[in-house]
C-alpha cells in the first residue's frame, strides 16, 4: 500500500539528463512510495528500447537542426518533444502497478484541466480520434514505472517532418498525416498550459494515494549517480545499433505494433539475430534474439526454439506476441522456399 508520495519538477531540458533522473528515482524509490516526475525536453525525439533510430526518424537532419535523438528504458513508439510537451513519469513499487487505473489518474487530471479525453488504442489518451498523450511502462528490480508524453502546443509540423509514421511494417514507407492523427491540447482548450497541466496532475495524483506530497528537488540527488546516468544514455552505442551485415529479414505490423526481424545465417545457422519493434513489451525480444542465435536455419528447428520460450511465458498477451513472431519469420521462410530463394 502507498503510504508516501513525492513529486519532482526538472530544473532543466536536457532529454538524456531527464532519463537519468527518471532512471535514479527507480533505482533509489523507497518501499511504499510513489513517486510523480514532471519534465519537458527541448527538439529531442525520444525512441523506444527496441526501435531502431534510422527506421523512425531522418536521424542526420534532425541532429544538424540541434536535436537530441535518445533511447528510453521502455517500449513503444518514438515521440518528438519539444518545449510544448509535458512529460510525467509515475515511479511506484511493481506491487501496486496498474496501467488502467493509471490512465485514469492522468485522466482525471486532464479533466480538471478542462480536456475530454477517452482511451484510445496502445494505451493512448485521445479526442476525436486524435491522440494528445502516448504512454509507456517499464519494470526493474522491485520498481515500476509509467511516463507518458502530453502534447500541449508540440511543433506537430516538426514531427510531422522528423519523424516517420507507418500504418504497416517499418520497411513499408507509408507515411499518414500528423494533423489526421496528432492533436494539441490547446486545439481542444486554448486556456492550456504547461503550468496549469502539472499543478492538475500534482493535486490528482495527491488526491489518488491520499497522501500529501514531498517536494523533491533533483540537485539534492546524488550527483554522482546522475552523472553516470546521464552519460549512459548519452552513449551512441546505447541508441543506435550496431552495424551488422544481415542477410535476412522481414517486417510486419499487427494489431500490439509493427516488428521486423533481421539474422545473419552463416553455412545454414542463424549466427546473429536482431529484432526491432515499438511494442510496449520492452523486455520480451531480447530472449527471442538469443534464442535463434545458433539455431539451425530451418522451420523445424526455429518453431522448437519459439517452443521453449513459450513454455516459459505465463502473459497471454506476451504469448500472442511470441507466436506472432514466430508465424512471420516461418511464413517468410516458406515463402521464400517455394520461391527458391531460401539459403
Amino acid at each position: 500500500m502507498i503510504q508516501r508520495t513525492a513529486c519532482l519538477i526538472a530544473r532543466g531540458n536536457e532529454a538524456c539528463r531527464n532519463l537519468a533522473i527518471e532512471k535514479h528515482l527507480m533505482d533509489t524509490l523507497p518501499d511504499n512510495t510513489a513517486i510523480l516526475f514532471l519534465y519537458q525536453n527541448r527538439h529531442a525525439i525520444v525512441v523506444g528500447r527496441n526501435q531502431n533510430p534510422w527506421y523512425e526518424c531522418k536521424v542526420e537532419s534532425f541532429l544538424e537542426s540541434g536535436g537530441d535523438i535518445v533511447r528510453r528504458l521502455s517500449g513503444g513508439g518514438a515521440s518528438y518533444q519539444d518545449l510544448g510537451t509535458l512529460n510525467f513519469s509515475l515511479i511506484l513499487p511493481k506491487r501496486e502497478f496498474n496501467a488502467g487505473r493509471q490512465l485514469h489518474l492522468i485522466g482525471e487530471a486532464l479533466s480538471a484541466a478542462g480536456i475530454p479525453w477517452e482511451i484510445g488504442p496502445m494505451a493512448t489518451l485521445r479526442w476525436g480520434g486524435r491522440t494528445f498523450c502516448q504512454n509507456a511502462f517499464y519494470k526493474s528490480g522491485s520498481a515500476a514505472l509509467h511516463h507518458g508524453t502530453i502534447l500541449i502546443h508540440t511543433a506537430l509540423d516538426m514531427m510531422e517532418h522528423y519523424v516517420r509514421t507507418r500504418r504497416k511494417a517499418p520497411s513499408l514507407q507509408e507515411e499518414t498525416p500528423v494533423q489526421s492523427r496528432m492533436v494539441n491540447l490547446r486545439e481542444l482548450n486554448p486556456e492550456i498550459t504547461p503550468d496549469r497541466l502539472e499543478r492538475a496532475l500534482v493535486s490528482v495524483f495527491a488526491r489518488s494515494f491520499r497522501a500529501r506530497p514531498v517536494w523533491l528537488d533533483e540537485q539534492l540527488l546524488d550527483a554522482a549517480s546522475l552523472e553516470r546516468l546521464t552519460a549512459s544514455f548519452a552513449q551512441p552505442e546505447w541508441t543506435y545499433p550496431a552495424q551488422e551485415n544481415y542477410d535476412f529479414d522481414v517486417s510486419e505490423r499487427f494489431p500490439w505494433g509493427s516488428v521486423t526481424i533481421l539474422l545473419r545465417r552463416e553455412g545454414g545457422v542463424i549466427r546473429r539475430a536482431k529484432i526491432f519493434s515499438d511494442a510496449m513489451e520492452a523486455a520480451l525480444f531480447f530472449p527471442i534474439e538469443e534464442g535463434l542465435a545458433g539455431c539451425p536455419f530451418l522451420i523445424g528447428a526455429i518453431e522448437t526454439r519459439f517452443d521453449q520460450k513459450l513454455a516459459l511465458l505465463r502473459d497471454p498477451r506476451l504469448i500472442q506476441i511470441a507466436g506472432d513472431v514466430c508465424t512471420l519469420l516461418c511464413g517468410r521462410i516458406r515463402a521464400q522456399d517455394r520461391s527458391g530463394m531460401g539459403a
